[in-house]
This record gives C-alpha cells, sequence and structure tokens, in this order.
C-alpha cells in the first residue's frame, strides 16, 4: 500500500524470472488489483509477466480444442494482462529430470517453469509436462516503470513456486502468496478487500 512502511520486504528483493510480483492492497489499478504477476522475462529494456489469478470464462478446449485436454484445472483461459489480448501464450511446469533445452517448443523461465510453443503437438510434450496453462496477453513494463511501481509500493517482489503458476488458484492466491512471507508482509493477506468491512 502507498505509505505503508514493510520494511524492506519485498521492496529489496531481485525482479527476475520466476519471481512473484504481488500488487500491494492500496493498488487500485482494475487490471492490477489483488493479482499476482509471475515474472516471465525481466531486462534492461523492460519487464514481461502474465498475471496468474485471473480466470476467464472461456474454455482452453473451445479456442485451443487440441490442447484442452492438458491444461491444468480449471480448464479455462486466463487474462495474463492488459496487454495484446489477442497473444495466446502457454506455461508449463516439466517434470522431474526434463530439461527444456531437450525439447522442441519449450524455452525454460525458470525451472521446472517454461514457455511452450502452441504450435506444438500437445500429445507428444504432455508426458513431460507436470501442468499447463494458457494466458491471453501479458502485462509488461518498461524497466523504469516498473522500478518506480515498486518503490512507490504498488509491488512487492517475492520468490515464485511452480505450484503458483498451475496449481488451482483458489479464491484467493493473492493472500496465499502474501500467507507465506516473513512478517509483516504476511500480515497483509488478511486485508479486506472492502475496508469498510474492517
Amino acid at each position: 500500500m502507498p505509505g505503508w512502511d514493510h520494511g524492506g520486504v519485498g521492496a529489496d528483493a531481485e525482479v527476475g524470472p520466476g519471481s512473484l510480483l504481488v500488487a500491494s492492497p492500496g493498488l487500485g489499478d482494475p487490471n492490477f488489483r489483488r493479482t499476482v504477476v509471475y515474472v516471465i522475462e525481466h531486462r534492461d529494456e523492460g519487464t514481461l509477466g502474465v498475471v496468474l489469478n485471473r480466470p476467464d470464462e472461456t474454455s482452453v478446449g473451445d479456442v485451443l480444442p487440441e490442447w484442452g485436454p492438458y491444461v491444468s484445472n480449471p480448464q479455462a483461459v486466463f487474462l495474463g494482462g492488459p496487454v495484446e489480448q489477442q497473444v495466446a501464450l502457454c506455461l508449463a511446469t516439466l517434470r522431474s529430470g526434463v530439461d527444456s533445452t531437450e525439447l522442441s517448443g519449450v524455452v525454460g523461465v525458470r525451472k521446472p517453469v517454461a514457455i511452450v510453443a502452441l504450435d506444438s503437438d500437445p500429445a507428444l510434450l504432455a508426458p513431460r509436462l507436470g501442468g499447463l496453462r494458457v494466458f491471453v496477453g501479458y502485462a509488461g513494463w518498461d524497466s523504469s516503470q516498473l522500478a518506480g511501481e515498486i518503490e512507490r509500493g504498488d509491488w512487492f517482489v517475492v520468490p515464485g513456486l511452480p505450484d503458483d503458476v498451475v496449481g488451482v488458484p483458489g479464491k484467493d492466491l493473492w493472500g496465499r502468496v502474501l500467507r507465506r512471507q516473513p512478517l509483516p508482509l504476511s500480515l497483509l493477506a488478511t486485508h479486506p478487500l472492502d475496508l469498510r468491512r474492517n
């Protein structure tokens, strides 16, 4: 939350592939309110990620029928962010012992998470995958923009887990990620969505 003293927790963590950007309770942008963003790429030019906790009502099987049987539950397309929402992106976790460099159409992000090209044959890849999620759109920042938002207190940067990407997000991935952080950041998990209910 802007102005909230988090004692450096989350603000000093390194942004990089596999890290999470967790929206502060005070971030009011409707595109990112209470979101958890998985960072796919972080370079001098900018940062790219996908929102993990915005399932859509559209089934993957309805838009990508060949991938439908292989996606993790819920089998929905997820809204990855406000940028280029006509573009689909697929993230998967690789099974233990599987190396992304040995698979065609797979690019490692941070073990065991990888990007999977949707023009690949899902039947060939499926035995090597532990879970799979399809996103439309993504979140993107230029380098100074994200740094400014983190400094302002809009985002907490925390380590990500593979299960954050492909596990059942439930109703509150945002709270679950915050609860596993050290104090005082974990206390924010109980922050009400509507302050009038406090």
